[in-house]
């Protein structure tokens, strides 16, 4: 399947994360194991996708036994984290805990219309003064099925002015990931966990995680 991903297209193929996959998948992982392995492996797959993250001198600092080194740090003041509501909460902390200081996160609302499966924007805060724009968006979304969601999300970001954006899904369709990774491949890097070929009739993943969204919050039959 790798070989036939466009080049900006990423699989993850660390051990741990595909372990932590074949857990979350379960119908029998409950509510509180399923936050907390959405939440592991996007650490795994952030730690990946942000290795490309430039590194930037900032002075000296002193070791507690007095030893001066160089202080590296990132600098976060033009970066933002944009998960897409509801499910993308999941993914929120773990980018925040890899990043070495505070960074804004700017949230959209964006569900799929039932009989169409396009998406409808329902809520949007990313601030409109032009200084306040980043320049890298880092999207969080547990699941890329149709991909429609994702590609209106980062041409929401693109018309706000960002320069790069990195998606990062748990678990993506091959048609839906494709479908992104076109939005806009000049300025886009798409980072999935893991791959499925197909999507059943109603937009859902084969044989996916199910509605993330519902299996974070408790809202299954609702």
């Amino acid at each position: 399947m790798a070989s036939s991903l466009p080049p900006n297209v990423h699989l993850s193929k660390h051990p741990c994360l595909r372990a932590k996959l074949s857990q979350l998948r379960s119908k029998g992982t409950n509510a509180r194991e399923t936050k907390t392995l959405v939440h592991e492996i996007a650490l795994l797959l952030g730690a990946e996708a942000l290795a490309q993250l430039d590194v930037d001198p900032d002075g000296t600092d002193e070791t507690p036994i007095g030893y001066e080194y160089p202080y590296e740090t990132i600098d976060c003041s033009k970066l933002t984290v944009v998960p897409i509501l509801r499910s993308g909460l999941g993914m929120v902390e773990a980018i925040q805990t890899l990043l070495p200081d505070s960074v804004s996160v700017h949230h959209l609302g964006l569900f799929r219309e039932k009989m169409t499966l396009q998406p409808v924007e329902y809520y949007n805060n990313l601030p409109q003064s032009p200084g306040s724009v980043a320049r890298l968006a880092i999207v969080v979304d547990p699941v890329c099925a149709t991909g429609a969601t994702a590609c209106a999300a980062i041409q929401i970001l693109k018309d706000w002015g960002v320069e790069k954006i990195i998606f990062l899904c748990v678990l993506g369709a091959l048609p839906g990931i494709a479908r992104a990774a076109a939005e806009w491949p000049e300025g886009t890097q798409v980072w999935a966990g893991g791959m499925d070929d197909g999507l059943t009739d109603k937009g859902m993943i084969k044989p996916g995680l199910g509605d993330v969204g519902d299996r974070l919050f408790l809202t299954i039959g609702k």
